[in-house]
């Protein structure tokens, strides 16, 4: 059919310009901030590009999302301002009849968004905490760039170091500074190994001296060194880090239905039924006055967007506290948006208006007086 084919054929036309744009601006953002984490030492700069991938796929499902919202938008805003929409409607297509090309469109990208928030959300996040966790778990020594002063992990030293071996267990030219209590220590090697004694993490030191200074009373006092063995971990096998619900696969949550994960829950599930909504209600906003101009229509749906995005996340963390219950909410929110959305569009398809009612009632009163 000639109504549902030309529809589709612009909304993918405009879906894929609008994802492109999108993804850009999400992968400049996300680098920039993976940049930053990188500096501070939270994350491995040889593996940037993987924590900034595994990033853009946690984050695709709100990307999708936002992009079929302002093609629909864009694409009927279009049609109304180039009078498409009249010559539709004077051929007997009315506004209820967007509905079935929407979806036929849009279910597969539904589709991929709900597998996406199911399964790729928890599983890149883990990923992403996995690889935080690794770089965390090296040594200090192991930290250090070649020629570059790096604080140690529990911020009570400062490496300087050249490493010249594969393994980066041996270095020449190292410098440590450190403090313990209310002595600081300047400790300079021609070179150092990593030893293991028990679950202790030894760096050895040949060839070099040590100042050592009390803050407190300004005494110093240097020593020198053939041999030196310094305490780098106390614990090789770090504990591991707290997952939390978000790199909990779906399957456990529901597993273990307690108040966070159900929160959780919530909100993966939640993100599929708001594209759903969100359909209807660009179906039903993208009307153009050409008085007011496309732009304020534009500005209006994202608005709605963001309102109802938000209410999802704030309904994550009235479920975790108690607030709200599961079923509540969702019935509530998504429920509710549902069906306002869907009188949204049959008050417009059938062309029914307030404005229109209250003169009648106020003619019919002066009729009665």
């Amino acid at each position: 059919m000639l109504f549902h084919s030309s529809l589709r054929k612009d909304l993918a036309r405009n879906f894929g310009a609008t994802l492109v744009v999108l993804v850009t601006i999400v992968i400049t953002i996300i680098l920039i901030r993976t940049l930053g984490q990188a500096s501070r030492g939270s994350v491995n700069p040889s593996e940037v590009l993987l924590v900034m991938g595994f990033s853009v796929l946690s984050q695709l499902t709100t990307i999708i999302t936002l992009s079929l919202f302002i093609t629909v938008v864009a694409t009927l805003s279009r049609m109304y301002g180039d009078s498409e929409m009249v010559i539709w409607f004077s051929s007997g297509q009315g506004l209820g009849h967007f509905v079935r090309p929407l979806f036929r469109f849009a279910w597969p990208l539904l589709l991929i968004m709900t597998l996406l928030a199911l399964f790729a959300w928890p599983w890149s996040n883990q990923q992403i905490q996995d690889l935080k966790q690794r770089f965390e778990k090296r040594n200090d020594i192991e930290r250090v760039a070649p020629g570059q002063f790096q604080e140690s992990s529990g911020g009570q030293r400062v490496f300087f170091i050249d490493k010249d071996t594969p393994n980066n267990r041996f270095g020449r030219h190292v410098f440590i500074s450190s403090q313990d209590g209310i002595m600081e220590s300047v400790t300079t090697a021609q070179q150092g190994r990593i030893e293991l004694t028990g679950n202790d993490r030894f760096l050895i030191l040949e060839k070099g001296q040590q100042w050592l200074t009390n803050r407190e009373t300004g005494e110093t006092r240097l020593t020198q060194f053939e041999h030196y063995e310094l305490l780098i971990d106390d614990k090789v096998n770090l504990s591991d880090f707290a997952f939390t619900s978000r790199h909990t696969p779906t399957w456990d949550l529901i597993k273990k239905p307690n108040r966070e994960n159900l929160a959780e829950l919530s909100w993966r599930l939640g993100l599929g039924l708001a594209g759903i909504n969100l359909l209807l209600i660009a179906l039903a906003v993208s009307t153009v006055n050409p008085r007011v101009g496309r732009s304020y229509h534009l500005g209006l749906a994202l608005f709605v967007f963001i309102a109802y995005y938000n209410m999802v996340n704030v309904g994550q963390s009235w479920i975790s506290t108690g607030r709200w219950s599961v079923a509540s909410f969702m019935l509530t929110l998504h429920g509710g948006v549902f069906v306002l959305a869907v009188l949204w569009i049959a008050a417009r398809h059938f062309n029914v208006s307030w404005r229109f009612l209250i003169p009648a009632r106020t003619a019919s009163s002066k009729g009665a007086a």
